[in-house]
Parts: structure tokens; C-alpha cells; sequence
């Protein structure tokens, strides 16, 4: 099996670039098929409402259960108070498996780790470049799993990557994807001094070629079992507890490092 795990789907409400107007898909699933892609993981583009955005994915996530997979996309600071409710939604009618967050909408939020947590759900997090939030992270919530994607930066900031590789060895619940990753020698640094485990196969479809990225994952020339833990296992092992129940909720009201302001 070969898993996608980050691709974004439907239609944003911007009009400043494709990230936040549309996110086809007839291609990316030729494509995909085409270089033996199994399972994607869906979410939105850019979208000035989340719930609306989410249920679109939900929408196509459920025209194609076996081949799908979706991750609630929220808006750290326009989601303020709702991110439970928008989480709960995506997990208990959608049957999403994680929570995606970008840095471009706003600083990850102690409110959306608490939401992670209850649900033991996975959270893609875009940094943006700013990876020293990921030592935050892993001090303040050792059992949320964070995937960083794109070894830290799609902007190709190789000062930013280079630092990521050194949360991922250091930090358990650090992970990253292989989206977009242009500097082939630190992807390769990054499964050599990190490991396999660490890393999961990702395209940043519809917009980059599937198997374009995949080839990458092809050219580390690794062998068969850690190949395919970067191709599928390690996806699968990090949406393996997630809750359709949370459990205890426990919002905060504390002046956050991670955002530093007042967050609940």
C-alpha cells in the first residue's frame, strides 16, 4: 500500500493563488493511479470558513471511503472557542483521522493541541519555516503526534530543514513529510539520522505531480520494509488510536508559549 498523506482538495474562497481558489482532483487521481498510489489523505485549501471547507472534504471523502482519508483543516485564531466542536464534527459524522493547521492562517494554538489530544489524533502542522515551535511542542505535549511537512519549509529554507532534522531525532512525537522537499540530500540526511519512522510519503496534491514526489522516496533506495513504513506504515501507525468518543476535554486559560497570547 502506498498512502498520500497530504493532499488538499475542493474549492477555497480566495482568489490569490491555488492555494486558497480550487483543488481539482480529476488529475491527481490519473496520476496517482498511475504511479500506484493506494489511499490519499484529503484536505482543504485555504477557505475563510473551515466548518464549510470540511464538509466539502467530508463530500468527497465519502464518495470514496476505501480510498479516502480526511483531516479537519481549523483556523487557529477564527476558531477560536469552536475548535472542539468543528474536531468533534470531522471525527464523529465525518470519520476524519487528524487535524491539519497552517502557520499562513496563524500560530498553532494551545486550544487545538487539547483538541488533539482528546481525540489522539495526529496534527499536520505547516511551520512556515519557524521550527523551534517544535521544541514547544514536544515539551508541552509529549502524547499529541505533530507532522511537520515539508522537512519545515515548502519555501526551501535548507537553515529550516536542517533544523527539523534535529527535532526529529530528538523528539518521539516529531514527524515530517515529503511534500515538496526539493533538496534531495537533506531528505536523505533526515531518514539516515532520523530513521525511516519518522517520515511519511507526501505530495502536496493536487498542485505538485504525485509521482514526481514519489520517485523521491523511490531514489533513497531503501530497503523494502523501511520503504514501506515511510509509504504507509508509519501513517497508519499514527492514526491507529484515534478516538470517535474524546475523552476528557480540558480546555486552558494561560498566557501560551506557543502563541503568546491568552488562548483557552
Amino acid at each position: 500500500m502506498i498512502i498520500d498523506c497530504h493532499c488538499h482538495a475542493g474549492k477555497g474562497d480566495g482568489l490569490t493563488g491555488p492555494w486558497d481558489t480550487s483543488a481539482p482532483l480529476h488529475d491527481y487521481l490519473r496520476r496517482a493511479a498511475a504511479a500506484g498510489i493506494n489511499r490519499t489523505v484529503l484536505f482543504s485549501a485555504f477557505h475563510s470558513n473551515y466548518a464549510v471547507a470540511n464538509q466539502e472534504v467530508a463530500r468527497i471523502v465519502s464518495s470514496r471511503p476505501g480510498r479516502f482519508f480526511g483531516f479537519a483543516f481549523v483556523h487557529p485564531v477564527r476558531d477560536r472557542g469552536r475548535v472542539l466542536k468543528l474536531v468533534k464534527i470531522a471525527v464523529e459524522q465525518y470519520g476524519f483521522v487528524g487535524i491539519k493547521v497552517h502557520r499562513h492562517d496563524g500560530l498553532i494554538s494551545r486550544e487545538i493541541c487539547a483538541v488533539a489530544r482528546a481525540f489522539a489524533l495526529p496534527v499536520l502542522y505547516d511551520v512556515g519555516g519557524e521550527v523551534s515551535v517544535c521544541e514547544l511542542l514536544a515539551q508541552e505535549y509529549p502524547d499529541v503526534n505533530f507532522i511537520i511537512p515539508h522537512l519545515g519549509s515548502f519555501a526551501d529554507d535548507w537553515r529550516a530543514q536542517l533544523a527539523l532534522i534535529d527535532h526529529l531525532v530528538r523528539h518521539p512525537n516529531i514527524y515530517t513529510d515529503t511534500a515538496g522537499v526539493r533538496r534531495f540530500d537533506l531528505l536523505d540526511q533526515a531518514v539516515k539520522r532520523a530513521g525511516p519512522g519518522k517520515i511519511l510519503f507526501g505530495s502536496d496534491g493536487p498542485w505538485l505531480h504525485p509521482g514526481v514526489e514519489l520517485a523521491k522516496i523511490r531514489a533513497l533506495r531503501l530497503a523494502h520494509a523501511q520503504e514501506n513504513l515511510i509509504l504507509a506504515g508509519n501513517f497508519l501507525n499514527l492514526i491507529s488510536s484515534v478516538r470517535r468518543g474524546a475523552a476528557r476535554y480540558r480546555p486552558l486559560i494561560v498566557r501560551t508559549q506557543l502563541t503568546g497570547a491568552y488562548c483557552t
